[in-house]
């Protein structure tokens, strides 16, 4: 994914709950999503955090956005080892791997919205906005975000073996190694 922010980028909207998780994006470079609660798409070009009221002065608000590097499942017990007894220690999190966390020149500010979700939004719409709702694409234009955002999971959950290395193992070692009994079988008739 690019990391300069265009007018076709595809961007989610998410949330920032306190101001630790900012640091985390910034110093860490990852960011969190429940899964029960995600987004059908997380495979986007950029996110740009929301702020809610517990950042004080500067609540409500977009004011950071950062690249999209890539993203894994995990729990949250992986992604924040000192709270082992959280009562969602072992439900499953997006990972979502971030480029370096940038700060908008101007935020773009809630205006009358408060209670923000995830959602979507373009660069173009993202590089003109003053406030969340110039955020919203328009009803025209809706189809032609839900379709690359389509094209994007597709791509995502496509698996190309010619991205993967070469490797020259024996097969009995690729039987051992996977738990196969039969290590006998000829698995060069079947490539």
């Amino acid at each position: 994914m690019s990391d300069i922010l265009s007018p076709d980028s595809l961007i989610l909207v998410g949330v920032i709950n306190q101001p630790r998780d900012l640091d985390i994006a910034r110093l860490l470079g990852w960011y969190r999503i429940p899964l029960r609660s995600a987004p059908k798409v997380v495979a986007v070009d950029y996110i740009a955090f929301y702020q809610t009221a517990a950042f004080g002065e500067e609540k409500w608000r977009l004011q950071y956005y950062a690249p999209v590097l890539g993203h894994e499942l995990t729990t949250r017990l992986e992604l924040l080892k000192d709270e082992p007894d959280h009562p969602d220690a072992h439900h499953e999190y997006y990972k979502i791997q971030l480029g370096q966390i940038r700060r908008l020149e101007s935020p773009i500010l809630a205006d009358k919205w408060r209670r923000i979700t995830f959602f979507y939004t373009t660069g173009e719409y993202f590089l003109n906005a003053t406030i969340i709702n110039d955020l919203i694409v328009q009803a025209d234009e809706r189809q032609l975000l839900w379709k690359a955002l389509r094209e994007r999971a597709s791509l995502e959950q496509s698996y190309s073996a010619g991205t993967l290395p070469g490797l020259d193992i024996e097969p009995t070692i690729i039987a051992a190694l996977l738990g196969i009994k039969e290590a006998e079988m000829d698995y060069s008739s079947n490539s």
